[in-house]
């Protein structure tokens, strides 16, 4: 593969092109300290249609790390498509010609290949709807990969709302580059979709499901524990039947190995008990400073 343009979904990419990426997030992690000026003629437009604190800010530090500059709208009622019903489309139209990247969040599956569509500038995906977020996929790689030293060989749990969650239908398709074994981790109702799980098989990984807490934490190297998407389910009622009802909590963190991590894409709610925060498997706040590098190194990819 090329030279990367735009980042709609993981399968943008091979296996090739995500172990550059990673590599070249590591490279980012000096850079980020120091300081670039690589893009110091680049402007980033940021359009979030939903809300986000990692993902916006991470994006934006990247780019200011790089000597880039920002601009967008994190509030969709302060937007035209929001207060005066502007097509997405003519937002992205509107906003090429004020940017050299776009980097857009919105909450309708599909929205990023359309934006994409209607785009003369490289557009990355920062969440479409339910069901994808590559960036998020590539950080949580790159944290395994930093962490762990490899991520061939490993067992990794992907846990909580696999159904609406779109970090774990990114990461799942990602994990299919890679020798690994997985456990899907949910509530019945909550299940990976089954064309996620066709694919991973396919690609030779080895694919458990599973339904308890202690199954999914039991013997892997990796928990990747997600929030259960209340904002995604059609019906609140389908929602309260499972709230609270998938969570890890300090008496779980025996069954874990000794040298196993848990990660989580947050925000999180409920679903990983504040105690463990204190003890060597937490993993997840190192987790968000790998976002940065992360998109360091796809904005340089891209925009460089």
């Amino acid at each position: 593969m090329g030279k990367l343009h735009n980042l709609i979904s993981i399968h943008d990419l091979d296996r090739k092109t995500i172990d550059l990426i990673l590599k070249t997030a590591e490279e980012m992690e000096s850079v980020a300290v120091d300081r670039s000026n690589e893009l110091g003629n680049r402007i980033m437009a940021t359009l979030f249609f939903e809300p986000s604190t990692r993902t916006r800010l991470s994006f934006e530090s990247a780019m200011i790390r790089l000597g880039g500059r920002v601009l967008g709208f994190a509030d969709v009622i302060s937007s035209s498509a929001g207060g005066k019903g502007e097509t997405l489309a003519d937002t992205i139209r509107t906003v090429e010609r004020y940017a050299d990247i776009i980097v857009i969040r919105h909450p309708l599956d599909g929205s990023a290949r359309v934006a994409a569509e209607f785009s003369s500038v490289p557009i990355i995906n920062a969440g479409s709807g339910s069901e994808e977020h590559p960036t998020q996929a590539l950080l949580d790689l790159y944290s395994i990969k930093k962490i762990k030293g490899t991520i061939d060989g490993l067992s990794i749990s992907l846990c909580g709302d696999l159904r609406y969650g779109r970090t774990v239908h990114s990461l799942g398709m990602a994990l299919s580059y890679y020798d690994v074994n997985v456990k899907l981790a949910a509530p019945p109702t909550l299940r990976m979709k089954p064309a996620i799980i066709e694919e991973m098989k396919k690609s030779g990984i080895q694919v458990t499901e599973v339904d308890s807490v202690e199954d999914a934490i039991s013997d892997v190297d990796v928990v990747y524990m997600t929030r259960i998407q209340k904002e995604r389910f059609p019906d609140v009622n389908e929602y309260d039947e499972v709230r609270g009802k998938f969570r890890i909590t300090e008496d779980d963190v025996k069954l874990l190995r000794e040298d196993a991590i848990v990660l989580h894409p947050l925000p999180r709610v409920d679903e990983l008990s504040p105690e463990i925060d204190n003890t060597p498997h937490a993993k997840y706040f190192d987790q968000v400073y790998s976002g940065v590098v992360t998109r360091m190194a796809i904005l340089k990819m891209i925009l460089g």
